[in-house]
């Protein structure tokens, strides 16, 4: 019985749905204006689908085959063009940066959202900044880091420099996703957790910032993307010495950066559409890495 009423309710919603469908053609014949908007979304999407699938297909089409073994030697020769100090660079890269931005992102969020006075003049110029430094070109955050981390502290052409350099031009990002993501938070948790007799930091941290996770973590994933693509702020701050260095202090070429070497050279043009592979691969196996991990913490 139970099937059958199922089955009942689903041919319901598909006639409401065929219905609805029906609807809005007659309205959109009614108002052209609306049909032609109708076509123009449905345009845009398939555009979009059809050049990311393009983009993909055509760096998998020219860098899978130049894949070799020669390309992760643990040692960079002009003869190999190993891309695997590089794909370890890129990961410390993104592991410091991320150290550095993510804590003081979500804790300016949270002072932001939580503690801040509703309708605070300086909140409001700190959140306009926020949004005007998203929009910075990294070739200005590349030459401020270079001034400041490279030349006036001293730390010289080093991970150290590009790590701090990338960690400016994320924590922007991080901070404004962090802020929206505690903002979608319902205001019924926190009232919830004050009647059971929570003080505002146990509110804040076991109820109010778990349940924005989900979130944190999409403004982390763009921000570890922007890592781990980024060629010019890293070529002013950490180098490109094509070697794992000993310590932060050295200096190193993430996979973007080797890839846009190789391809300058001119004379590797095949390892770096292999090297664009491999880029691809690293990004999407973050983004997976990440998701799954927020989706564990949410069913937790």
């Amino acid at each position: 019985m139970e099937a059958v009423k199922t089955m009942e309710k689903t041919e319901e919603i598909q006639g409401i749905n065929k219905v609805t469908f029906g609807q809005r053609m007659k309205s959109y014949k009614r108002t052209p204006l609306s049909f032609v908007l109708w076509l123009l979304v449905n345009a845009a999407m398939i555009i979009t689908v059809v050049v990311l699938f393009f983009l993909i297909v055509y760096i998998l089409v020219n860098g899978i085959p130049n894949l070799t073994p020669d390309l992760f030697d643990v040692k960079y020769t002009t003869e190999n063009v190993s891309m695997f100090p590089a794909i370890i660079n890129t990961l410390i890269m993104t592991g410091l940066s991320l150290l550095f931005a993510v804590p003081l992102g979500i804790f300016a969020s949270i002072y932001l959202v939580e503690y801040a006075k509703r309708g605070n003049k300086i909140v409001g110029l700190v959140r306009i900044t926020a949004e005007t430094l998203q929009g910075i070109p990294s070739i200005v955050y590349g030459l401020f880091g270079m001034l400041f981390f490279v030349g006036a502290l001293g730390w010289g052409l080093s991970i150290l420099s590009g790590a701090a350099t990338m960690a400016i031009m994320i924590l922007p990002l991080i901070m404004r996703t962090s802020e929206e993501a505690l903002k979608s938070v319902p205001d019924s948790y926190r009232e919830g957790s004050f009647g059971l007799g929570a003080g505002k930091l146990r509110t804040v941290f076991r109820i109010v910032l778990p349940s924005a996770v989900p979130g944190i973590l999409s403004g982390i994933i763009l921000a570890i993307g922007r890592v781990v693509g980024e060629t010019a702020a890293l070529m002013y701050t950490a180098g490109t010495v094509a070697e794992i260095p000993s310590n932060i202090m050295g200096s190193g070429r993430t996979l973007a950066v080797h890839m846009y070497t190789l391809s300058c050279e001119g004379l590797h043009i095949n390892q770096a559409y292999a090297t664009a592979v491999v880029l691809l691969i690293t990004v999407l196996l973050i983004n997976a890495v990440s998701s799954f991990i927020a989706k564990r913490i949410t069913k937790g």
